[in-house]
């Protein structure tokens, strides 16, 4: 990182080589090139850089620089291979990204965050009781990736796969730095990862679904549903009176058509609140209209509530084993399949819905 002041300068994290080239006048892409390549790479811009002109170097030196976010803690589960960094922002808030192990030996996907807390008050998630802070600048989003892969040794079979925005905040309501951020990160000269490979997880704003099939097509779209039953799911998720999953499903079949590609549904299950088998019959329903308008039957994946509070004091519980089965049978009879994702790093507080900040107490 830079030892110079570096307060009047632009983060080189959030820039392509293109981005640079526009940036920095005169300065050849091939060079911009090797910069941002150096960047990502571990480098900063203060010593020469191979095959790099000195005189290009010297100019993005004079309006570019590689600030950091404060690392506070980096947290391995001791039950799992996740792994949680919370980091600090230059103005003092809070943020976290997960290390998340694929099945494939050595592979791994970060979730990153996309905002500092979240306006949306979804309730049975920790970030949503924080508020909205202020949206994460795009070097401030690629930054959590950047730093994750750099703690990846190739040498050990490890190497970076995916990125997930699903930490903290609505990416969707920031959608102009995550597109940027996006950009940087399948840049080949940067972290060169595969569109394909990244997802977007929303609670729904249909204008932003509408631009994602538009502005990156070939990322993946998953939607938070909660409940399919209206009134539940507007006492779980706030914005179902701005915005009804009806309208968020319309964007969505719009979305597969434009991409052809299936969205995930994500859907939580909540003791005594939406895991009955009525439940799961309105959200086999909900799928195969879904399925029968978008010509793609949507990926429904069940997850496990993680506690966002104390024993006693946490407003919802786990739903028991038994009846998560009874409510997979459910989806299964109405001829939707489920997936139940395994949402790991809970005792390190980096679980799904868990994000809040925090230094975890093991």
């Amino acid at each position: 990182m830079d030892s110079r002041d570096v307060s009047a300068t632009l983060p080189i994290q959030g820039l392509t080589p293109e981005g640079l080239v526009r940036l920095v006048e005169g300065l050849p892409l091939g060079d911009a090139r090797r910069i941002v390549s150096a960047v990502h790479r571990g480098r900063g811009l203060d010593a020469p850089l191979p095959n790099v002109r000195r005189s290009s170097l010297e100019a993005v030196r004079a309006v570019c620089s590689v600030p950091a976010l404060r690392s506070v803690a980096v947290t391995a589960s001791a039950v799992d291979p996740f792994v949680k960094y919370l980091f600090e922002t230059a103005d003092a808030h809070r943020i976290e990204a997960v290390r998340i192990p694929l099945e494939v030996r050595g592979r791994h996907t970060v979730c990153v965050s996309s905002q500092a807390g979240c306006a949306l008050a979804c309730r049975f998630c920790a970030t949503g009781r924080l508020g909205l802070a202020r949206n994460l600048e795009t070097w401030e989003i690629v930054e959590q990736v950047r730093v994750v892969r750099l703690g990846l040794d190739p040498a050990d079979g490890r190497r970076l796969h995916g990125v997930v925005f699903q930490g903290m905040g609505e990416p969707l309501a920031s959608l102009d730095r995550v597109l940027a951020a996006i950009a940087v990160m399948t840049e080949p000269s940067a972290l060169a990862l595969d569109p394909r490979r990244m997802t977007i997880c929303t609670v729904g704003l249909p204008s932003g679904i509408r631009r994602l099939a538009v502005e990156a097509p070939r990322v993946r779209l998953a939607i938070s549903i909660g409940s399919a039953d209206p009134a539940t799911r507007r006492r779980l998720m706030p914005i179902e009176e701005v915005h009804s999953l009806e309208e968020v499903l319309a964007a969505a079949v719009e979305h597969a058509h434009a991409t052809r590609l299936r969205s995930l549904w994500a859907y939580t299950l909540l003791s005594g609140v939406n895991d009955e088998p009525a439940d799961a019959r309105a959200l086999a329903r909900l799928a195969n209209d879904f399925a029968d308008r978008a010509g793609l039957a949507p990926r429904v994946t069940l997850i496990p509530y993680n506690a966002i509070d104390e024993p006693g004091a946490d407003p919802f519980t786990r739903s028991p084993i038994e009846r998560e089965w009874a409510f997979r049978e459910a989806l299964w009879d109405q001829g939707v399949y489920a997936h139940r994702r395994y949402s790991g790093g809970a005792d390190v507080a980096a679980a799904c819905g868990q994000l809040a900040g925090r230094v975890p107490t093991i």
